[in-house]
């Protein structure tokens, strides 16, 4: 007859050591369960984060201007005309429109107006009237005024009672099918062509049809206003500048031949280029 007792024992030991090993893997964490909020991402838990819309994604760009990281502060323009028409050269300009449309252009041309004594300037003399009452507030107040009676003009308040900086070409970036209805638009005597890219804001008033800016921005503060801002220009060299004289001023004396407005040199977006100033400062 066969010993059957270390059989036995074998079997009772094997029990034993997967009732201790199922007991073991109850008190181990579930490494394939999904952690609750509370518990950190750490450990065996992998955290993969919220899981991902499937709904359009709102743009940085559609952010409130005041959270937008690239906006450009009042500090910026604080600062005096001339070193403020040179230091808006490259910088981007923003106009988002009632349905969210966002148009940019880069600025590539500029001209200072110095205050009272600029014979150019509205508040030469130191005159000061309801039109021209942005030019004497604080740094990055818009100055829009009309000429010929149909057109507007964009300026920016800098240091300095009654200076200012006047946009007079961008190089557009964003939204140009949106600037081509502008101008098609908004042009009086418009040709009914199909406008190139390089003439859609090569000229002020040009530049205020393509973002359908008018007379209701006048006042306007571009650190903290909702349709119209500037955003730092992308990094890189800083644009070769040339400094001429002012376009239209020839009434203005001596101040009509003054080298106040500033250019970025071999741009095709310039509304004006001054060849004679660029071999001087080649």
């Amino acid at each position: 007859m066969l010993d059957r007792k270390p059989a036995l024992s074998r079997r009772v030991g094997q029990k034993k050591q997967r009732l201790s090993e199922a007991e073991r893997s109850r008190s181990l964490p579930d490494v394939a369960r999904t952690p609750s909020p509370e518990e950190p991402c750490s450990g065996p838990h992998t955290c993969l984060g919220p899981p991902a819309t499937t709904g359009p994604q709102r743009s940085i760009y559609f952010l409130s201007p005041k959270d937008h990281p690239a906006r450009l502060g009042s500090e910026f323009f604080d600062q005096p005309g001339v070193r403020l028409a040179r230091a808006l050269l490259g910088q981007v300009l923003v106009r988002r429109l009632a349905d969210n449309t966002e148009l940019r252009g880069r600025i590539v041309e500029t001209e200072a107006y110095l205050g009272p004594e600029d014979e150019a300037a509205h508040s030469r003399g130191g005159r000061q009237t309801a039109r021209n009452r942005g030019m004497f507030m604080k740094p990055g107040t818009l100055y829009v005024f009309i000429i010929y009676g149909m057109y507007f003009c964009l300026n920016v308040s800098s240091q300095g009672d009654g200076a200012c900086v006047l946009l007079r070409a961008l190089e557009p970036l964003g939204g140009l099918e949106t600037m081509q209805r502008l101008r098609s638009t908004l042009g009086k005597g418009a040709s009914g062509r199909a406008l190139k890219d390089r003439e859609l804001c090569n000229g002020p008033s040009k530049l205020c049809q393509a973002l359908a800016i008018d007379k209701s921005f006048d006042q306007r503060d571009l650190a903290t206003d909702g349709a119209v801002w500037m955003e730092c220009g992308p990094p890189g060299p800083k644009p070769a500048v040339v400094a001429a004289a002012r376009v239209g001023v020839s009434r203005a004396g001596e101040w009509a031949q003054k080298p106040l407005r500033f250019y970025v040199r071999g741009s095709p977006f310039v509304s004006v280029v001054d060849r004679t100033a660029e071999q001087m400062q080649a």
